[in-house]
């Protein structure tokens, strides 16, 4: 309780501008229609999380955040959109996958059931600030860098790698989907 209570109102401040930050550009990335806004309002998102990263002195991570993330991931994501087209208008009422909404529900309800209840087994502790896979408070400066990419390269390869196949496996997916011949109704035809 006394830990809680030892923060300045300038980092209080910081961490309500991260929280709004990340919240709002959430939101807008499922409420938005245009894909394009969408991807911005991850870029938002993103921008909070790096001042979250600021706020807890992990500069490395929120330069990462920026520089990865919300550079070259959304710019790839946008690329993709465009590539896709989104000025194509789409035929909401067919739905070429009947079980599709309730199969998603359940996904949902899943995920989030098992979600609270691996919270609940470790009696609600989500961790602890600043530590490395070994246990111990990561180090300031160059060797928070080391510790970082031993983690990465070491502990979490299996995670690290299964992320680059999966982004691979998106763009080639959102390539072959974009190539893929389309029939054109009458509509599309007299325009």
């Amino acid at each position: 309780m006394i830990a809680a209570l030892s923060y300045s109102w300038p980092s209080i401040l910081v961490f309500a501008a991260a929280a709004v930050l990340v919240l709002v550009g959430a939101l807008g990335v499922i409420t938005f229609k245009n894909p394009v806004h969408s991807a911005l309002s991850l870029i938002m998102t993103l921008f909070g999380v790096a001042v979250a990263f600021v706020a807890q002195q992990a500069d490395f991570l929120a330069a990462v955040q920026i520089i990865v993330y919300a550079g070259a991931i959304v710019v790839l994501f946008l690329f993709v959109i465009m590539f896709l087209g989104v000025d194509r208008k789409e035929h909401v009422h067919v739905e070429p996958f009947v079980a599709q909404r309730p199969l998603a529900a359940l996904g949902a309800v899943i995920t989030v059931g098992g979600l609270i209840a691996l919270m609940a087994e470790s009696h609600w502790v989500t961790g602890v600030k600043s530590v490395s896979t070994v246990g111990t408070a990561l180090a300031t400066g160059q060797a928070n860098v080391h510790q970082l990419g031993t983690a990465v390269f070491t502990t979490y390869l299996f995670a690290f790698e299964a992320t680059a196949a999966l982004l691979v496996i998106a763009v080639v997916g959102a390539v072959l989907l974009a190539r893929r011949e389309r029939v054109l109704s009458s509509e599309e035809v007299d325009e």
